[in-house]
């Protein structure tokens, strides 16, 4: 038996936690309380339509949170034959598949019952035994995380069945003790929730005034202007390949270890998450340089030419540094200095749903954008001050949402430090 190193002080004479299964915690009195996901065969890219009942894939079961940007439905006939998987608001559901393995979210309140995929599990907790949200917030613990990990099974990605998976031993306070840990994360869980509102406002601000400050496909002029440029006259119409130079980068064998770990940043397109860029997971040397790749300067503006249909968008970045590239990149260097960088990225990125357009099919559906095309796009450009005025008034909503998730991420550090605590470590669970 074991406790946690943190208690709070109303239960640190309540005594040692007890050991049950996985299975223990379910609710007998609910049939298919402790249920996987339809064979393979059984629900078919065929089964799935536009409305209905709505599907939860495996894209959608987050590591404690519910994702929502992935829809797909099936007819409610589909659904009733498959009743079995059906599982409704608040049950928790885990994922069979990594990454990781075994996480869990709670089914939100959208719709009155859900179908889930192949690689769900379906949980309903004996809610007068157990707490939910204690039980849910265990499963997503550090402690039983390293079990599931242990337990399951592949190399590449893990897998766990469910049979694995119903006797896994978690340890257990008595209800009230863990009521008010279900409380304490719950209350942190919330307020991650409002943050992340706030965040998301934020990116719906700047969105919305994206779409005033540069103009729509087919006009000249933004809807909303400065006070101060309302009589300035109109944009300049340019074409890309006019205001920049292209160059291609490209990658070093990695079979010559003498090429890699250097100082230079090697930016590929796991690298291009952020509108700065001066860093990345990989970094080559001057002999890697030499023997395939190309230094973009600092102030260049990077574009993902190459896997845009792989990210559903167009990653852009200016460069903060010299900085090495690979060839799915184009690096922009600017000609003459009547051109605000981060005016124009912001263009760009105002224009991302015409760039995706000019996406072509290519490979295994990576998709390119032709340097060809992209060099006869047109932007509009008014006059200096005005550009500098915009760039400013957008990087300012950056830099506020920059803060907003840096407050969410130690809101989330917190949390999980705090789990450490509150749950015995994986070391005193016995097997």
């Amino acid at each position: 038996m074991s406790v946690p190193k943190l208690r709070f002080p109303e239960f640190w004479d309540a005594g040692e936690w007890e050991e049950k299964k996985l299975i223990d915690v379910t609710d007998k009195k609910v049939k298919w309380s402790f249920i996987g996901g339809p064979f393979g065969s059984n629900l078919k890219s065929s089964d799935y339509t536009t409305h209905g009942i709505r599907v939860i894939q495996l894209q959608n079961i987050g590591d404690a949170e519910f994702l929502d940007n992935y829809k797909i439905f099936t007819s409610e006939q589909k659904a009733n034959e498959l009743l079995s998987c059906n599982i409704y608001p608040d049950e928790i559901i885990l994922s069979k598949m990594g990454d990781p393995v075994g996480r869990a979210c709670l089914i939100p309140n959208k719709h009155e019952r859900y179908l889930m995929c192949s690689d769900g599990i379906r949980l309903v907790v004996d809610d007068k035994l157990f707490s939910k949200y204690f039980i849910y917030s265990l499963i997503n613990s550090d402690s039983f995380r390293k079990l599931l990990e242990k337990t399951a099974t592949g190399s590449t990605r893990k897998r766990i069945g469910l049979d694995d998976l119903r006797n896994l031993p978690m340890v257990l306070p008595k209800i009230q003790e863990q009521q008010k840990i279900a409380d304490c994360l719950s209350s942190i869980d919330d307020r991650i929730t409002a943050e992340t509102q706030k965040l998301d406002t934020l990116k719906a601000h700047k969105k919305g005034l994206m779409q005033q400050l540069f103009p729509v496909e087919g006009e000249t002029l933004p809807k909303l202007r400065f006070p101060e440029f309302r009589d300035a006259g109109e944009w300049e119409e340019r074409k890309l390949g006019e205001l920049a130079n292209f160059s291609s980068g490209g990658t070093p064998s990695k079979d010559i270890s003498e090429y890699w770990n250097g100082n230079i940043p090697w930016i590929s397109a796991s690298s291009m998450y952020e509108l700065n860029i001066w860093k990345s997971d990989l970094s080559i040397t001057e002999l890697g340089l030499k023997a395939g790749s190309r230094i973009a300067k600092k102030g260049s503006l990077l574009i993902l030419v190459r896997g845009s249909m792989l990210h559903k968008r167009i990653p852009l970045g200016i460069a903060l540094i010299d900085v090495a590239f690979n060839q799915d990149i184009k690096a922009l260097s600017f000609i003459g200095t009547n051109i605000n960088k981060c005016f124009l990225l912001y263009q760009l990125i105002a224009m991302e749903a015409q760039l995706l357009d000019m996406v072509s099919a290519t490979g295994l559906g990576a998709g390119k954008l032709d340097t060809n095309e992209l060099k006869q796009i047109l932007v509009y450009i008014p006059n200096f001050p005005e550009q500098q005025k915009i760039a400013d008034c957008l990087s300012s909503i950056d830099e506020a949402i920059a803060a907003q998730s840096q407050a969410i991420d130690l809101l989330k550090l917190h949390k999980k430090g705090l789990m450490q605590q509150l749950f015995p470590s994986v070391e005193e669970v016995k097997r």
